[in-house]
């Protein structure tokens, strides 16, 4: 079965930069292909939302637009990895951050079949 693991979270000031990553263990291309990866997260008391995606399909890409200019999605075939880079953090930006996949498109945070534990984010002023 798919599983994945999230690292890379913790505590950073404004201004900062963190990367976060994404294993993936457990499937088989043919079995258990992901069309799509995302990153996602919730803070105290909001809702879950995404923040970046990646269609593997093309390599297309996805921001919020809290994201849009300051977090970078990309992925490392070789080793089953998905990474978030994040600059320029501000203290909005504190969260769970969680990685997730969807096997087959359309991609959507509803759809998602597989979550990460997750990976705590804190940004101080």
């Amino acid at each position: 079965q798919v599983q994945l693991v999230e690292s890379g979270g913790g505590s950073v000031q404004a201004g900062g930069s963190l990367i976060l990553s994404c294993a993936a263990s457990g499937y088989t291309y043919s079995t258990d292909y992901l069309g799509c990866m995302g990153w996602f997260r919730q803070a105290p008391g909001k809702e879950r939302e995404e923040v970046a995606g990646f269609y593997t399909g093309d390599g297309s890409t996805y921001y919020s637009d809290s994201a849009k200019g300051r977090f970078t999605i990309s992925q490392d075939n070789a080793k089953n990895t998905l990474y978030l880079q994040m600059n320029s953090l501000k203290p909005e930006d504190t969260a769970m951050y969680y990685c997730g996949g969807v096997p087959e498109p359309p991609c959507s945070m509803a759809r998602i079949r597989y979550w990460g534990q997750g990976t705590q984010v804190t940004v101080s002023s």
